[in-house]
This record gives C-alpha cells, sequence and structure tokens, in this order.
C-alpha cells in the first residue's frame, strides 16, 4: 500500500513522493485524508531549516499534525468504523521516511487511539481542532482566569481570544501587522504602540518572537505571568526588570487528550467557532507553492492542501 506524501528533504527542499505503508495491524486504521492544513509555526521552521533540536527531527520527514479524512480500513475490533471522518494529528508509518508530525499525506496508517471521530458537519474546518487544543492547552494549565493579553492574531491568536471569550473573558490582543487586525469577534486588536497598559495580570505570547520577551515583562503588573505558547529557539530577557516586576514565567507544552477532546465538545455545542480561520486553499499537486504562501503571505491564516478525495 502506497501514499503520497509532503517530504521536506532537506531545509527549502519540498517534493511530493510516493511512500510505501507498512500493513496495518490490530487496532489500527487506514485513513484516507481529505483535507490537511499547513502550521506557520513548526511547519516553517522544519522548512527553513531554524527548528531546534526535537526528538524525531530529521531529513527526510513528513510534516502536518492537521489532518481529516475518512477511515476506509479498520483492523481487528475498533470503535471507530469505516466511514467514519476523523481527525488525525499525524502519523508514523513511512519507514524510514521520518513523520514529523506526519499528517501531510494522502493516505495514513495510524492507532485508533490517535484519531478523534468528528461531526459530519464540521469537514475541512476539523484541520483546525490541533490549533484550539494549543490554544486551550496554555490557557487551562494556569490560574484558570482568561489572560488579559494576547500577543499575535493568527490563527492561534484568534483561537486564544475566543477561548478566552467563552470563558468570560474580553482580552486584548496585539497584532502589529495592519491585514491581520481584522477579524475579532469580542474582543479588542490593537498595535502595542497604541497600547499604554503596564498592569497586565497574563500575557500569552502566541507569536515566537522571542525577541520581543523584554518589551512584554515591562507591560506586567507585579506578579504577573507572561506565557510563552508560540515556538522559539532561543529565549532571553534581561534579569533587573523581571526581578522588579517579580514576574512568573510558564511555557506551554503540547495540547494532551483532554484538551483535543474539550475543544471537540466546545465546537460540537457551538460555543467555540472555527468560522472565517481557513483563507487560503490548494489543490495538493501545488504543494510547494501552497507551503511557500503559507509562509510569506501575511494575508494567509491558515492554508488547506485538499487531497482530491470524492466527496
Amino acid at each position: 500500500m502506497d501514499t503520497t506524501a509532503v517530504v521536506i528533504n532537506a531545509p527549502g527542499e519540498l517534493q511530493l513522493r510516493t511512500l510505501a505503508l507498512p500493513s496495518p495491524v490490530s487496532g489500527q486504521l487506514v485513513v484516507q485524508v481529505e483535507w490537511s492544513g499547513i502550521s506557520t509555526g513548526t511547519e516553517r521552521l522544519l522548512w527553513s531549516g531554524r527548528m531546534p533540536p526535537f526528538p524525531g527531527m530529521g531529513y527526510p520527514l513528513v510534516p502536518g499534525y492537521e489532518s481529516v479524512g475518512r477511515v476506509v480500513h479498520a483492523e481487528g475490533s475498533t470503535k471507530v468504523r469505516v466511514g467514519d471522518r476523523v481527525f488525525v494529528p499525524g502519523a508514523s508509518c513511512f519507514g524510514e521516511v521520518r513523520g514529523l508530525f506526519g499528517g501531510a499525506a494522502s493516505r495514513l496508517v495510524v492507532p485508533e487511539a490517535r484519531v478523534v471521530r468528528i461531526d459530519e458537519r464540521l469537514a475541512e474546518k476539523g484541520v483546525l481542532l490541533a490549533l484550539a487544543a494549543t490554544a486551550r492547552h496554555a490557557l487551562a494549565s494556569g490560574d484558570g482566569l482568561p489572560p488579559d493579553l494576547i500577543v499575535g492574531h493568527g490563527v492561534l491568536g484568534r483561537l486564544m481570544a475566543r477561548l478566552a471569550v467563552c470563558s468570560g473573558g474580553a482580552p486584548v490582543v496585539w497584532e502589529t501587522n495592519p491585514t491581520r487586525a481584522g477579524g475579532a469577534e469580542g474582543y479588542l486588536v490593537l498595535d502595542p504602540k497604541d497600547d499604554a497598559r503596564r498592569d497586565y495580570r497574563t500575557i500569552v505570547d502566541v507569536s515566537g518572537a522571542a525577541e520581543g520577551v523584554d518589551g512584554l515583562i515591562g507591560r506586567l503588573a507585579r506578579g504577573g505571568e507572561l506565557v510563552l505558547a508560540g515556538f522559539y529557539d532561543t529565549v532571553t530577557f534581561a534579569f533587573p526588570p523581571a526581578f522588579m516586576k517579580e514576574a512568573r514565567l510558564r511555557v506551554a507544552a503540547e495540547w494532551q487528550p483532554a484538551d483535543l477532546a474539550a475543544v471537540t465538545a466546545l465546537v460540537a455545542n457551538e460555543k467555540l467557532s472555527l468560522d472565517g480561520l481557513i483563507t487560503h486553499r490548494a489543490p495538493f499537486s501545488n504543494a510547494a507553492d501552497a507551503y511557500a504562501t503559507a509562509f510569506t503571505d501575511p494575508t494567509c491564516l491558515k492554508m488547506l492542501l485538499d487531497w482530491g478525495v470524492s466527496r
């Protein structure tokens, strides 16, 4: 059994390749992928060669952790059945080609426990569940209160702001690029130069810009918390201002199954909207151009690869 996969052979070198897949064993599923999303955080770092050392890192690799597809085969006794639409947060089924995170392929072999069955109506928007779970994890692992300030109005920042609003918050979101300032739903978007406030209780940074940490510490209230929820290489900060603020620093790691279950329920109950976040689409055959657009076009919030499955 073969699959067509996006493969990053080396930094800046991306192509579609046909790869062999293993035969499924008991408890595994074969998923025909309908759509996969392109991450402008981790995948950009993989593509550019700036990804810091990370377990499973190396080239060649299949990227992607935002896939939605149909189960076309279930080996043995499984609760997920053939025909179910599922979200797949990546796979590792490509032999000598690494799967980090392994979702950008036309067909995947994955353990049943790896997938989440989703509502038919969610369709392509299901690719956003990983980022929604990431946003929820960053918020839920704190003090339980919505953040005061979110830095970055990309997809992750928007999902975090929407979750904060769901929790009764009214956060401020910073965005320096005017093309990304629109689309707020129940919260305020500001350019940081237009915000004089310096007493934020909690600031969540999703920009991944390590050079901005000192400035964010300066915006905290005494005893305030800065949450790093993007993906960074090396983070440094001046100690005296942090000392004077008695600042707290927290790193939000990868989402957990409970986060994915929570946001899936919020979406199903229509408490969390995923509308308006997928801005660009491309057929999988144009993967190289699609990745370049996702990483360079500021109007692109989320690029979707369509794997050409008849629907």
